[in-house]
């Protein structure tokens, strides 16, 4: 069985469920159908023909109304299909209902969808218990009137602190505009683990090691460990503990949304939305938190914070139960959390107790301070690798904005429907930005930088931006050119902007986000409306005239931090922060790099150097040389443990640089690139692809279980006929993706020799384009279709192909096909005048006696088949002895 498979489901297992669920009212089966919508309708999506042949064959729709829906899908998408399929069963009757339940619950033996098992598991296990919680979190707990109006009184205070997302100040503008969050909040969708198994620790070792945007690859682990959830349901009954998480933590990458995710996620709690088991929600961030120098008691925390409480406080910590905290930016905290078990004596026991504050939120965690209460964490995955396995019952991280979500930002953001569809036109076709944009910070970014180009109030538009470096170029420019009336000598801004780069450098090297105004001072950095395109105020929650400063965005501080080589090149500064670089440990300076890289392109930072004069050629120099002393040769060798991933960060770095000729000279005239098991986000396989083009040939390129998807692969599409030996085994590929594949075997340069297409999901529909594109191909040597569903109609196409007096395949593997007696009959047929083919692979197909004929004739008259396997077949042992009585010298027969 398959290992993303669960145990069979009997019938009898069918018949308890459906009793079980017979005990539910015809209201209460709506209710709980109602909780799981979210959960029902992506899974459903997930594979809807499956869902749709289950539900016929139990009778709940008619075969009509299942193609109703097929056509529906193949129209729009498995997205909608899905919605409107789950809608009109549960809008049918409570049979209807029952029915979709029921067929849901068998489908857990064809796969084990986190989604579908969990669902299931909350209804058996803790169906009623689920339908108290919901009430409790519609309708609150009973407050007596001087309680409920101490919490009106703080909820309004949250609403306020919450409700309003201020956007940052656009150049030209005196202030920045402020939106109510309800109208301007992108929902964000987050996947769930319900706790740090080892698996999931050691992955976010290697998130950490990879950097910023390669930590994300952690997220779309989704398919089979992971279950995609709602904010609002982050403290929900965990069906593998069995129990509600008290601990939770929201993982993601810088700019991914946590601050924006939890301040909805409190907006809604005041609005009465959700949660309102929680009487109070206490919120902090961290990066406020780090000015707190003195010890101080968990009362006088809040208190500080909250000072509408401080008279009603101790009622208000009565019941433990009915409180949630929220830290904010775990990575911004100057102090590690030590959560290990055995440290529980430094632990505040008692309200009063007076610790440091980072004490106070580990005695929150870990229950020994106001035991029963819920924490919500956010932090960059980096941080997590310092935390112990199991403090948190949940670990949730954000996968930021799909396709829809990025496409409302931009229409959000310009105002102007035909500028921002042009604008984002313009992002799917640039790749790269297209898929950073998954971010919704660089979403902000890129659309600030773009709308010049799209939006030029008169004169030519602006070039637009190609590779994250030149993005980052175009916002600065943007930011210069528009910052004043006036615009300054370049001099002047030059100096400026050497500052603003040193101090960035300085916190960088030294791990500071947050600056006091005497570092501004320190660096002579003057704060004005200019850099206010850059730095921002941070005023502090509670009444002090105190002001820190932090960049933008983190990603804009490594930016300058690369810029101010350029402009202000130190040999000696140079050289110790590219020692910091190699020594630390990995990941720390990844985006850095890349931007260091990025600036030594000519055309990248030509527009910069219209503002503020000449970069250092000696800087130039130097990166260029950096990065060509690079070993490549040492980065593909088996012994390195982290090879792949620092091998595709390096990859990274040539890809930012644009440098043909440097990537040519380092990867060298016939590459052998293994990315097997490593996550490759579309972006990957972007700069994967500009690799692939600086070099002359590819001997070997294996993309092994890379969760490849249609938008990677037409990345890579233009390269691929390049490889000599391509291997796309365990992608989960679909039919789509095979016009990608097609085109590369019918360029005329084509050097494909061999292609590993097996474990995919892959169907007879695709066949016929396959099969006209190897007739078309003079080079294919190998073919590996295994585990694919090619079954009868796939093969008559593919057939045709193989019988050709034209056709070079020598090896080619057809192992769990779905092919059928029909099929051997055509096959054979076909295969007997191959002259050419050496090695077949028939293994686990449906092949019965009844074919046993056919499959005689082939081995008797294929002349050049050297062996043949036919492994977990349903011959009888009667035949199979028969057939391996016809093994002669030079032909091999294996069962």
């Amino acid at each position: 069985m398959a290992s993303n498979q669960r145990a069979a489901v009997s019938e009898d297992n069918i018949v308890a469920f459906r009793n079980h669920m017979d005990n539910y009212s015809s209201g209460e089966l709506k209710k709980l159908s109602d909780h799981f919508r979210p959960d029902l309708v992506y899974v459903i999506e997930n594979d809807i023909l499956t869902v749709l042949e289950e539900l016929t064959s139990r009778g709940v729709v008619t075969a009509q109304q299942a193609q109703d829906y097929h056509d529906w899908e193949r129209n729009h998408d498995s997205a909608s299909a899905a919605e409107k399929l789950a809608d009109d069963i549960l809008a049918m009757n409570q049979a209807a209902g029952l029915g979709l339940w029921e067929c849901l619950f068998a489908l857990q033996s064809r796969w084990a969808h986190p989604n579908l098992h969990g669902m299931v598991e909350e209804i058996i296990q803790n169906g009623q218990n689920l339908l108290q919680e919901n009430l409790l979190n519609e309708n609150g707990h009973a407050l007596d009137a001087e309680l409920k109006a101490c919490q009106v009184e703080h909820k309004a205070k949250l609403c306020d602190l919450t409700g309003m997302m201020k956007e940052n100040k656009m150049p030209g503008r005196s202030e920045g505009q402020i939106f109510p969050i309800s109208n301007r909040y992108v929902e964000l969708k987050v996947i769930s683990d319900h706790h740090f198994k080892k698996q999931t620790h050691q992955e976010h070792e290697a998130l950490a090691a990879a950097g910023e945007l390669n930590e994300y690859r952690l997220q779309r682990r989704i398919k089979s460990e992971l279950e995609r959830i709602t904010p609002d349901r982050l403290f929900r009954w965990c069906f593998r503990t069995h129990h509600v998480p008290l601990s939770v933590m929201v993982s993601g990458v810088a700019g991914v949304g946590k601050t924006t995710l939890v301040q909805k996620f409190i907006f809604d709690w005041a609005m009465g939305k959700h949660y309102q088991k929680f009487a109070f929600v206490f919120f902090f961030k961290f990066r406020d938190l780090n000015t707190i120098t003195q010890k101080r008691s968990l009362e006088s925390l809040i208190c500080q914070t909250y000072p509408h409480l401080q008279d009603k406080l101790p009622r208000v910590l009565e019941d433990p139960e009915k409180l949630l905290f929220i830290f904010d930016g775990l990575d911004e905290s100057k102090t590690d959390l030590k959560l290990s078990r055995g440290g529980s004596q430094e632990l505040c026991m008692n309200l009063g107790d007076v610790k440091p504050v980072t004490v106070i939120v580990t005695s929150l965690l870990n229950q020994t301070l106001l035991k029963g209460c819920s924490v919500l964490l956010t932090s960059r995955p980096s941080k997590l690798t310092s935390l112990e396995a199991g403090v948190f019952h949940r670990v949730a991280s954000i996968v930021g904005f799909l396709s829809k979500e990025r496409e409302r930002y931009f229409s959000m953001f310009f105002g102007d429907e035909r500028a921002s569809r042009k604008a984002f036109a313009y992002v799917r076709d640039s790749q790269v930005l297209y898929t950073l944009c998954y971010n919704p910070s660089y979403c902000w970014i890129t659309c600030t930088a773009l709308k010049p180009c799209f939006m030029a109030a008169a004169g030519r538009p602006q070039p637009a931006p190609k590779t994250v470096t030149q993005l980052f170029v175009s916002y600065v420019t943007h930011i210069m050119a528009n910052h004043t009336q006036e615009r300054p000598e370049p001099q002047r801004m030059r100096d400026t902007l050497v500052k603003v780069g040193w101090l960035a450098e300085y916190g960088i090297t030294n791990h500071i986000l947050v600056f006091d105004l005497k570092y501004l001072q320190d660096f002579n950095v003057e704060f004005s409306p200019f850099l206010s395109g850059f730095l921002v105020e941070n005023p502090q929650t509670d009444d002090s005239a105190q002001v820190t400063y932090s960049f933008l965005h983190l990603t804009i501080q490594e930016f300058f931090a690369a810029l101010v080589h350029y402009l202000d090149y130190k040999e000696d500064k140079f050289r110790d922060t590219m020692d910091k670089a190699r020594s630390c440990k990995e990941g720390d300076y990844e985006i850095f790099s890349r931007f260091l890289a990025g600036l030594s392109h000519p055309a990248t930072k030509m527009p910069l150097e219209k503002y503020v004069g000449k970069f250092s050629a000696e800087a130039t120099r130097k990166v260029i040389e950096w990065l060509s002393e690079i070993n490549y040769e040492e980065l593909q060798s088996p012994e390195e443990p982290k090879g792949k991933r620092r091998l595709m960060n390096v990859l990274n770095l040539f890809f930012e640089s644009q440098n043909s000729q440097l990537v040519h000279d380092v990867v060298g005239k016939a590459a052998h690139m293994d990315f097997s098991d490593l996550y490759l986000m579309p972006v990957d396989c972007t700069v994967l692809a500009y690799v692939l083009s600086c070099c002359e040939e590819i001997q070997r390129l294996t993309l092994d279980s890379c969760f490849i998807q249609n938008e990677g692969l037409e990345r890579l599409r233009p390269e691929l006929h390049k490889v000599r030996e391509l291997s796309l085994l365990d992608n989960d590929l679909k039919d789509p993706t095979m016009k990608d594949i097609c085109k590369a075997l019918k360029h005329q340069n084509c050097r494909l020799e061999a292609l590993s297409l097996g474990k995919n999901a892959f169907t007879e529909q695709c066949c016929e384009e396959l099969a006209s594109a190897l007739a078309g191909n003079w080079t294919l040597l190998s073919l590996d279709l295994k585990k694919n569903k090619l079954r009868t109609g796939g093969l008559s196409y593919l057939s045709r192909v193989f019988e050709s007096p034209e056709c070079k395949i020598q090896k080619l593997g057809l192992q769990e096909t779905g092919l059928s007696d029909e099929s051997c009959g055509a096959l054979c047929s076909a295969l007997s005048q191959n002259s050419t083919l050496r090695h077949l692979n028939l293994s686990a197909n449906n092949f019965t006696d009844r074919c046993a004929e056919d499959m005689h004739l082939l081995i008797l008259t294929c002349p050049s088949l050297t062996e043949i396997r036919l492994g977990l077949t349903d011959f009888s042992p009667e035949v199979e002895k028969q057939l391996k009585s016809l093994q002669r010298e030079g032909l091999d027969i294996h069962f």
